[in-house]
């Protein structure tokens, strides 16, 4: 199953510019560095948020989760980085119970994919 309504996703500026690709950030700073070794950078922020939107649509639905407040989504697979190397990365998406565009979370890298 692919994410409710993907081609309405939001990742929002913020979200990756002062988490995943901050290089400050107590927990996004890991991610930054990972993120960044593949050419993502906070001055192309926007090139991470298509990335992300891209592997909601590519990749199925891996684990949901029913909250009193809503939805949350975890996709595992592939995303392309600016470098052209395919990332093997688990992305969060929740959508609210009364509806809406599905918002980005979180993302991480997973353990590589055996050839």
């Amino acid at each position: 199953m692919k994410l409710p309504d993907v081609e309405k996703a939001d990742v929002p500026e913020a979200k990756v510019v002062r988490y995943l690709l901050s290089t400050t950030h107590r927990a996004g700073k890991s991610k930054a560095s990972f993120f960044m070794e593949f050419g993502f950078d906070s001055d192309r922020w926007e090139e991470l948020a298509t990335a992300l939107k891209q592997h909601a649509m590519d990749n199925e639905i891996t684990l949901e989760e029913r909250t009193s407040f809503g939805t949350r989504y975890v996709i595992d697979g592939l995303l392309k980085a600016p470098d052209g190397t395919w990332l093997n990365v688990r992305s969060a998406w929740f959508i609210d119970n009364e509806g809406g565009s599905p918002r980005f979370i979180t993302a991480h890298p997973l353990k590589r994919r055996e050839s």
